[in-house]
C-alpha cells in the first residue's frame, strides 16, 4: 500500500529554507501539493486553488516549475503525456527527497508516489552522471478494481 504523505511543515518555511521569497502563489501551490494524497495535474492543482482566489494559469506553471527546480516538488509524466506534480520529501537526495517509484492506474490515470519502494542502484559507465531516475509501476488502483 502506498504511503500517504502528510506534512506538519508549513509551505512558507520550506520556501524560506531555499532562501527564496514566499509569494502567495508559491505558498498556495506548495500547500496543495503537501496536502494531496496523490500526484496532481496542473488542472487539478488549479481547481483546488480556485476554492479560495483565482490563480493565473501561467503563474501556476511557473510556480510549479520553480518548485521542481528547488527540489520542493517532483513531476512525473503519465501515459497521457500530462505532467503530474507532488511534494518532494524533505530529506537528502537530488530532488529534496529520495528516489522512489510511482504507481499509475491504467484506468483512471491516478499517479501515486510509492515512498517505500526505493529505486534500485544502477551502475553507470565511468564518466556518466545520474540526473534523475523514473520508475513507474502500471496497473489498476484499488478504486478501479472495485
Amino acid at each position: 500500500m502506498p504511503t500517504v504523505r502528510t506534512s506538519a511543515v508549513a509551505p512558507e518555511s520550506l520556501i524560506a529554507g531555499r532562501g527564496a521569497r514566499a509569494t502567495r502563489a508559491r505558498i498556495r501551490a506548495l500547500g496543495v501539493l503537501l496536502a494531496a494524497r496523490e500526484a496532481l495535474t496542473h488542472h487539478g492543482i488549479e481547481r483546488r486553488l480556485k476554492h479560495g482566489r483565482d490563480v493565473d494559469r501561467v503563474t501556476l506553471y511557473r510556480v510549479l516549475e520553480w518548485l521542481v527546480e528547488q527540489g520542493l516538488a517532483h513531476k512525473v509524466a503519465g501515459d497521457d503525456r500530462v505532467w503530474r506534480y507532488s511534494a518532494a520529501g524533505h530529506g537528502k537526495g537530488p530532488a529534496g527527497g529520495h528516489p522512489h517509484a510511482h504507481f499509475e492506474c491504467s484506468d483512471c490515470g491516478r499517479v501515486v508516489c510509492l515512498e517505500n519502494a526505493p529505486v534500485p542502484a544502477i551502475a553507470l559507465p565511468r564518466g556518466f552522471r545520474r540526473r534523475e531516475v523514473e520508475v513507474t509501476v502500471k496497473g489498476r488502483c484499488g478504486a478501479c478494481l472495485k
